[in-house]
């Protein structure tokens, strides 16, 4: 949902990258999890936060000074799925990132691109990231626009695009 930038301030606040629609989508929810690399989930419970600029900035009760807050930094923002709104298989209503990781890609003519291994907002537009079948250690990137992706079937893992293969 997110990741935190690092500190902001000196009583334990934190800048973060979210992933939302919206920058203060995460506020929302009263508890997230974080996790840094291969580390464990530990919740945290949110006191406050607010929208500063295109980053949002929060406070956690487990957080009161810098240096706490210094041990953040890169930390991954998760919340339950349980506690996220529903959205339809069919995709109408949009898809969560979470969703997506994993799919195989398939262009028009049949060829596997790869699979995704996650995804970019650049502003324009959300960039599915693939890890290229073939070739080991290759990135794809693929615009996730209408005319490029023309299918995305979560129940078969199945992403189809209008992308060659060598773009």
């Amino acid at each position: 949902m997110g990741h935190i930038i690092g500190p902001f301030g000196i009583y334990g606040w934190v800048k973060i990258n979210p992933y939302t629609e919206y920058i203060d989508g995460l506020l929302e929810y009263p508890s997230w999890w974080l996790r840094k690399e291969n580390n464990a989930w530990q919740e945290v419970q949110v006191v406050a936060g607010h929208i500063n600029g295109n980053i949002l900035n929060a406070q956690f009760k487990e957080c009161t000074d810098r240096t706490q807050a210094l041990e953040l930094k890169g930390m991954q923002i998760a919340i339950p799925r349980s506690q996220l709104p529903d959205l339809p298989e069919d995709g109408d209503s949009g898809y969560y990132w979470s969703d997506l990781v994993g799919t195989e890609v398939i262009n028009l003519k049949g060829e596997e691109l790869g699979k995704v291994v996650g995804l970019y907002e650049t502003g324009a537009n959300d960039v599915l990231r693939l890890h290229h079948m073939d070739q080991e250690g290759k990135e794809m990137l693929i615009p996730f626009i209408e005319g490029i992706i023309i299918k995305v079937d979560l129940e078969l893992s199945q992403i189809i695009v209008d992308w060659d293969i060598d773009y």
